[in-house]
């Protein structure tokens, strides 16, 4: 029913868009465009009501008609869309003065033409018929069904999250699994080990792993996490493996060309006499896991790894004997109970007495099974209010026999299945679209915000929510209802992207195919698109490309292309007159094809893609929306052409690309990420004064001289970027003409300030405070001369929760000359009391990581009151400051500290200076009321609460 819908949903607004007052339309032709959009809005009212039904409880009628409906709405489309080609046909290239109204007005005249005016009559009168025929069928086989209120955005999401992976049930299993692999106190001389964990899906063993990985990691000298999933790109693993290894060293390794010899003697050779713990996680086949244990086969003392399958053979093949299989039981029914109760209640242990026997039925028929559980458990508190009894009783009965009769995972399908068909009409078809994506793949949340956009997924009715807002809602709701699993949260816990359950994917999957919805090839588990279906969206994963030229696409929509050598289907997909979305990624081509039969293309991503010859008439993409080159190869000069693309929304580049003149025609960029300025770029930078619909840019400042023209230009040219939301400037030197004068955005949230090997400030610019900046929430500047004040400057920000704030010198707080608080010559604690007279108690009111580079603001510089959602703090300090009576290094007074980085000089400190400082932080570590464990690397410290893990700052 949702795909009927989700075919509807886009159509409606494109019909209506026929019916505005500027075009002249044929009387017959307006009358039937009228009737179809109200026989087509009726039908979209009843789909909603029977959507929330599993198909097996639908009358068979029923099926038929949203079938019908379904095919009708891609058969008006397909007439819209062929129209729309006509049109372009008929006309002259656009140039960006012409903008889309122009073009639509030529519909007018089509309309009147003989041969077109039949075609367009002929096919309305035929799909108003058939909508009045459908709407028999609806009065016939309509159902009734009431599934209570609406959902709405949980607030409550992200500690959720927290506490089931961490605090509910896997304390014991975690540390049961350390034991296997650090038992003994002389564990560290012994040779490397494996253990690997086994059991069906749903039962968190890569939750598991992840806890234990996380709890023993800083006992190793290096680690990595890396998933293989059941197609694996065994060059991706090895590149996943050096790249978590160190990311700093293999940052470009993605980039490289290699081989897995090459790849794995790399491992070997980085491995060679290190201790480390590693964790292969999702292995399918033992084939693979051969290959990829070549880069361990060393004794490396004291080293761990830890792999994770569902199949028992492939757990056999990991070890060495068969006491290192550490088996996977289903939780216990007070670890069940407790787990159900946090995420329906947010409590472990209370549940309103009239619940009590219903949800000791459903935690029955879930038999224990962790995904089981969250799933229906979220399904009930999905809602702002606990869900009615009876509601609680209706899911009971439909969940059927259970997990506890029957463990087969199918099963556990028809209990995901009730949270899909719990899901609002509008989200269905956006989930079901994460089957495009391979299994295990980090789906990041803008590109597929962006890619529902151009599918037509996201309609607003309000002019004051933008598409990408709603996009943004809708995706939040998916994390809400545990469809899918946030990945990378930021500092304001916001989710960078997403990952798909293997169970979820499987439904969305199979969804998907019965539907028609998407036709996936991925050279194993997919069939052959039946020949009798129309393909309306394609994705292929690394598999043979050639069955492109048995596979009919001309009605395609989109097509998604992963790793594939695609160099002669190119011009094939280009004839793919209706297509919106096209993605290439890994991908190599030599001829994208022919622009003008790509009239309707939305979005264009060639993402690590090798493009021989690039789209010289892309500004003939009058409807393009998403412009994505990042990592592009062989691009250096973006056409001319581009900035006729006036309905252009976001455009990544990469910084190595030179932007044309004339960006002021792109006047509904929201998104530019990373335009280059170089010397000769002054008419950009003017012309950037145009584009004020921009919420996030980012900037390459190449400039070989200090231009004061050019900087003033690009300073007034931000100050009229009023919506501006995230600003980030990356350059080679001081961008003093940001210092005085420029007043942001009142809505900026993020400002990233990256100089290469320099300053970006003289002092800290007068744009940063309380008043220009109350939303701000994200910041990383460095200064040349660092005040005393500026700390509680900061510390005034109300809504700051990351800081990375680097000074170099410091004058007045010297005794002597000026100080060089970033070497090693710092001779003064004085800094940290001084800090502490200026830090107020209401300072840093919403910090969740404060990181002074090179600059000792010790716990201590906090008074009590300050900083009370602190998790993370870095600074610098010096050894032989131990000797002084007055240094203070007490942090429990910071109640939510998780972790602390001490740079710590030894410079000129004896050997009993250096001790007596890391002994001071292991006691002082030992004090606070969370009880983190300590360790200490290359003169680092690390201060670290049980369970948390530091991860290094974003902009580094």
């Amino acid at each position: 029913m949702e795909i009927a819908m989700g075919a509807i949903g886009p159509l409606l607004p494109r019909l209506t868009d026929l019916l505005v007052g500027e075009f002249t339309l044929e009387k017959r032709v307006r009358k039937g465009i009228e009737s179809l959009i109200t026989e087509l809005t009726l039908m979209h009212a009843a789909l909603r009501t029977v959507a929330k039904v599993s198909p097996d409880e639908l009358d068979e009628g029923v099926k038929i008609w949203a079938e019908k409906v379904k095919r009708l709405s891609y058969q008006m489309e397909d007439i819209v869309d062929t129209f729309m080609v006509h049109v372009q046909d008929g006309g002259e290239p656009a140039n960006p003065k012409n903008g889309i109204k122009k073009l639509l007005k030529k519909t007018t005249k089509l309309f009147k033409k003989g041969k077109n005016l039949h075609r367009i009559s002929d096919a309305l009168e035929e799909a108003v018929g058939q909508a009045k025929q459908l709407a028999e069928l609806r009065q016939r086989y309509e159902l009734v069904h009431d599934t209570g209120a609406g959902a709405s955005i949980d607030p409550r999401v992200m500690t959720l999250y927290k506490d089931v992976t961490e605090l509910v049930g896997i304390e014991d299993t975690r540390d049961e699994l350390i034991n296997r692999l650090i038992e003994g106190d002389d564990w560290l001389n012994h040779p490397k080990k494996t253990v690997s964990i086994v059991g069906v899906g749903g039962l968190g063993k890569t939750t598991l792993a992840k806890a234990a990985y996380d709890k023993i990691k800083v006992q190793f000298d290096c680690g990595a996490f890396v998933s293989v999933s059941q197609n694996p790109d065994i060059k991706k693993i090895l590149k996943d493996i050096l790249f978590e290894l160190d990311n700093n060293k293999y940052t470009k390794i993605y980039d490289e060309v290699r081989d897995e010899t090459h790849l794995i003697d790399e491992i070997i050779r980085f491995l060679n006499d290190k201790r480390y713990l590693i964790v292969i996680d999702d292995i399918w086949d033992k084939k693979v896991w051969e290959i990829i244990k070549c880069a361990f086969f060393k004794k490396s003392i004291g080293s761990r790894l830890i792999t994770t399958t569902r199949i028992v053979s492939v757990s056999k093949a990991c070890c060495s004997s068969i006491d290192d299989i550490y088996k996977m039981r289903v939780l216990s029914n007070d670890v069940a109970r407790r787990l159900f109760n946090k995420r329906v209640f947010s409590h472990e242990k209370e549940c309103p007495h009239e619940l009590v026997q219903v949800s000791e039925d459903i935690l029955k028929k879930c038999g224990g099974i962790p995904l089981a559980i969250i799933t229906i458990a979220s399904l009930l508190a999905s809602n702002c209010q606990i869900k009615m009894k009876d509601q609680w009783y209706i899911l009971l009965n439909s969940i059927g026999r259970g997990l506890t009769e029957d463990p087969d995972v199918e099963e556990m399908k028809k209990i995901l299945l009730f949270s899909y068909y719990d899901l609002p009409s509008h989200l269905k078809p956006c989930l079901l679209y994460l089957s495009i994506f391979p299994e295990d793949h980090k789906i990041m949340r803008d590109e597929l915000i962006w890619r529902w956009i151009a599918e037509g997924f996201i309609c607003s009715e309000k002019q004051e929510t933008s598409l990408y807002e709603l996009g943004d809602c809708y995706f939040n709701e998916l994390i809400n209802r545990n469809m899918v699993q946030p990945v990378d949260i930021d500092e304001d816990g916001r989710a960078e992207a997403c990952h798909v359950h293997d169970m979820v994917l499987d439904i969305i999957c199979s969804l998907s195919s019965e539907e028609n919805f998407v036709t996936i090839l991925d050279g194993t588990k997919r069939k052959l698109p039946n020949p009798q279906r129309k393909v309306r969206r394609l994705s292929i994963h690394k598999s043979n490309t050639d069955v492109l030229a048995t596979t009919s696409i001309a009605q395609a929509r989109s097509v998604t292309v992963f790793g594939n050598d695609i160099v002669q289907q190119m011009p094939l997909i280009s004839s793919s007159k209706g297509l919106r979305v096209l993605a290439l990624e890994g991908c190599t081509i030599s001829d994208i094809g022919h622009m003008d039969n790509l009239l309707h293309l939305r979005y264009l991503g060639l993402r690590g893609t090798w493009v021989e010859e690039f789209l010289v008439d892309i500004g003939k993409l009058h409807f393009l929306q998403t412009l994505d080159l990042r990592g592009t190869k062989n691009i250096r000069e973006l056409p001319s052409s581009i900035v006729w693309l006036r309905n252009l929304m976001c455009l990544y580049i990469d910084e190595a690309m030179n932007m044309p003149c004339g960006i002021a025609n792109l006047t509904s960029l929201e998104v530019l990420k990373e335009l280059r300025l170089v010397d000769d770029n002054l008419v950009i930078v003017k012309e950037m004064f145009h584009l004020i619909k921009l919420k996030v840019l980012e900037i390459g400042w190449y400039c070989s001289r200090l231009d004061e023209s050019m900087g003033k230009t690009l300073a007034k040219s931000l100050s009229n970027l009023h919506r501006l939301e995230s600003l980030r400037i990356n350059a080679h030197g001081r961008i003093y003409f940001l210092q005085e004068g420029w007043i942001p955005p009142p809505q900026l949230r993020k400002l990233v300030f990256y100089i290469y090997g320099s300053v970006a400030f003289d002092t800290l610019p007068s744009f940063i405070s309380p008043t220009l900046l109350p939303l701000l929430s994200y910041l990383v500047i460095t200064v040349y001369e660092l005040q005393p004040e500026d700390i509680q400057l900061l510390g005034m920000l109300p809504n700051l929760r990351y800081l990375y704030f680097r000074g170099v010198i410091t004058k007045s707080l010297s005794m002597e000359d000026a100080t060089i608080i970033s070497g090693p010559n710092f001779s003064s604690s004085c800094f940290s009391s001084a800090a502490k007279l200026f830090l107020t108690s209401d300072a840093f009111p919403c910090a969740t990581k404060l990181s002074f580079d090179g600059i000792p603001v010790m716990p201590s510089a906090f008074p009590r009151g300050a900083a009370p959602r602190l998790k993370h703090l870095e600074f610098s300090f010096r050894a032989k400051w131990i000797t002084h009576d007055d240094v203070d290094l007490g942090m429990g007074h910071l109640p939510s500290l998780q972790t602390v980085r001490v740079q710590l000089h030894t410079f000129k400190s004896s050997i009993l200076e250096v001790k007596k400082t890391q002994a001071a932080l292991r006691a002082a570590a030992r004090d606070h009321p969370n009880r983190p464990a300590v360790s200490i690397r290359n003169g680092i410290v690390l201060v670290q609460i049980k369970g948390s893990s530091h991860q290094n700052p974003a902009h580094r």
